[in-house]
């Protein structure tokens, strides 16, 4: 997708509800305070018939210190520079202002060509702010609204001779009958699935500082300050010609320590986030080792079937390296023994030590993660785990008859077991049976559902 088109504007005139409505997502976060969006997003959106690369910012200032402030502006600088055409968004009911015109000052510098949208035209009511803006010098502004998504026509006449230029037009899919040769192409292509990888952790841990790692630039906002980043923020990237998304998330707190409405905004995207994660890598502080919260949240991703990575952060400056490891690996024994195996990687994402031994756990996991098993190897170990440890004997005095197993999905690894007093298996044999699996099949740090069923009696009647 070579076209890319930049949403910049000053805080609080609608930029972030123009990007979710044109990539037709709820990936920014939209609040009525200004200044919630720090980091810049990027998502794909297909205007028609126009495709192209949409980039949401911060508002530009003139701050150029260290500050959260000066740093959300070098991140919208970035975007502006690497921007096909700029959407200038302004907010039409206010009318010009002291900081649009600072702003459009700034865009005159770049030689990116601009494009003026007036927000907040509803129902076709033209407001003063959108006369004013002619005096910007850019051209005939397009009366929008990005909250009702009036204007779109507008807008895409305005980007086709962007799109002409850049040739950003989806093209025809035209089906053709070839020889077996090229299915083999087809086929080899499809084996190679896009990994949705989530980074998590508590604030401050440095989620951000390995995402800028792993991606090779400052995608993000980075510093000491806890809780910098407020979106979850989507990059596509390439691990050895293996597609990723790499999604960097806000911290997660305790919910007892959350009062502020963008927070919990924040936190409500990031548990979206693993919902849709295929590998999710909790981060935690090396300083602090699996606090209760770190707990919580691998809690939070095993029950919900996602593959597990722990990456032990700032182990630079760990000295007793081999007495924090085994305390690290004793707390994960006691507080999450459903899960044995679980891969722990050190690493300084400061001087981007260990970032190569976490991506591999990443793909090792991955691909265990969408391991199955076949129907008669599975019967063979179940008929070996019955001959070792039987099932018990329930109160008429009759042995539970486990009669045979599947494997029903993948990712987690789901397995059913058929048998005639399923409700009268103990929990304690149904864990005997999980973790004899993972030992057997070597699902080591993978969540394993198993279903006991009962089968239908056709004779019941």
């Amino acid at each position: 997708m070579s076209l890319k088109v930049a949403i910049v504007g000053c805080p609080n005139v609608g930029k972030s509800t123009l990007f979710n409505r044109l990539t037709n997502s709820r990936l920014a976060i939209v609040h009525d305070r200004p200044g919630v969006t720090r980091d810049r997003h990027e998502g794909h959106c297909k205007l028609f018939n126009i495709i192209f690369t949409l980039i949401d910012t911060a508002g530009l200032t003139d701050i150029i210190d260290d500050s959260i402030e000066g740093r959300m502006s070098e991140q919208t600088k970035h975007a502006i520079s690497e921007a096909d055409v700029i959407l200038f968004l302004i907010d039409a009911r206010n009318g010009i202002t002291p900081f649009d015109v600072f702003f459009a000052n700034q865009l005159r510098k770049s030689l990116t060509p601009v494009v003026v949208v007036a927000n907040k035209c509803e129902n076709k009511k033209i407001a003063h702010g959108f006369y004013e803006s002619y005096s910007f010098g850019f051209g005939e502004p397009i009366p929008f609204s990005a909250e009702h998504g009036q204007g779109i026509d507008d807008l895409y006449n305005a980007l086709i001779p962007f799109a002409i230029k850049h040739d950003a037009f989806e093209m025809m899919k035209v089906e053709t009958c070839k020889e077996n040769e090229d299915n083999n192409e087809v086929n080899e292509l499809k084996k190679i699935e896009l990994i949705k990888m989530v980074v998590v952790g508590r604030p401050n841990v440095g989620k951000s500082t390995i995402t800028n790692r792993l991606l090779n630039e400052d995608r993000m906002i980075t510093g000491p300050e806890s809780g910098l980043t407020r979106d979850s923020i989507v990059n596509e990237w390439k691990y050895k010609d293996h597609p990723i998304l790499l999604v960097d998330t806000a911290g997660l707190r305790r919910s007892a320590n959350i009062s502020d409405s963008i927070e919990h905004l924040s936190v409500l995207s990031t548990i979206k986030t693993i919902h849709m994660a295929h590998v999710v890598v909790l981060v935690i502080d090396a300083k602090t080792i699996l606090d209760k919260q770190d707990l919580t949240i691998a809690r939070m991703v095993i029950d919900e079937g996602r593959a597990l990575v722990i990456a032990v952060n700032k182990w630079d400056i760990i000295e007793n390296c081999n007495e924090v490891m085994q305390h690290l690996k004793d707390r994960l024994s006691i507080s999450l023994p459903q899960v044995r195996g679980v891969p722990i990687i050190t690493i300084s994402a400061l001087f981007g030590e260990g970032l190569d031994r976490l991506m591999n756990a990443i793909m090792c996991i991955y691909k265990t993660w969408n391991k199955r098993i076949s129907t008669g190897y599975l019967n063979r170990w179940l008929s070996d785990v019955i001959d070792r440890h039987p099932p018990p004997v329930i109160k008429s005095g009759r042995r539970i008859h486990l009669r045979y197993i599947t494997q029903v999905r993948i990712r987690p690894p789901t397995f059913s077991i058929f048998t005639q007093r399923a409700e009268e298996i103990p929990e304690s044999y149904n864990r005997y049976l999980i973790n004899d699996l993972r030992k057997e099949f070597d699902f080591a740090g993978i969540p394993i559902r198993l279903a006991l069923r009962k089968r239908h009696n056709p004779y019941v009647n």
